[in-house]
């Protein structure tokens, strides 16, 4: 009994390093925007972008001013190419969704704004604080926050 107790043992330490190597090569990946300012919204989606790229599932959490950039009409300002390749926040927000991601505005962007749920790209939804704690606590989640 105790040899197999031992082997088990065993086992466990060689698949675990496993598991977490094979989680490491496709986390999840939560990418938290509360920024209004256009060229980190740009960075945060760029490198959410490239996140996909690596074979990363990522997700995508809109908060406080960053919110504007779901609403169909979003500022000016998210909407204005920048250099060096002419994407905008809201051009890379868009084409992150038609890939796939998942954008979600936080539970308290609506009842603190002027908008409603009807104002929200055709996509957007509102996320939960429990939904929200969920990915935050899974293990393979990595939170990009800007």
């Amino acid at each position: 009994m105790r040899t197999l107790v031992i082997a088990a043992i065993a086992m466990l330490g060689v698949a675990m390093p496993a598991q977490a190597q094979s989680e490491s090569l496709a986390p999840d990946l939560l990418t938290i925007l509360t920024s209004d300012q256009p060229q980190t919204q740009l960075m945060s989606l760029i490198l959410t972008r490239a996140s996909l790229a690596e074979g990363a599932q990522a997700r995508i959490l809109l908060c406080d001013s960053a919110g504007d950039l779901a609403l169909r009409e979003a500022p000016e300002a998210s909407t204005q190419p920048m250099q060096p390749r002419g994407f905008s926040p809201r051009s890379m927000l868009e084409g992150l969704m038609a890939d796939g991601v998942q954008v979600q505005v936080c539970a308290i962007y609506l009842p603190n704004s002027e908008a409603t749920q009807d104002d929200l790209l055709e996509g957007v939804s509102v996320a939960t604080p429990p939904e929200i704690a969920d990915v935050m606590m899974a293990p393979s989640t990595r939170l990009f926050t800007f």
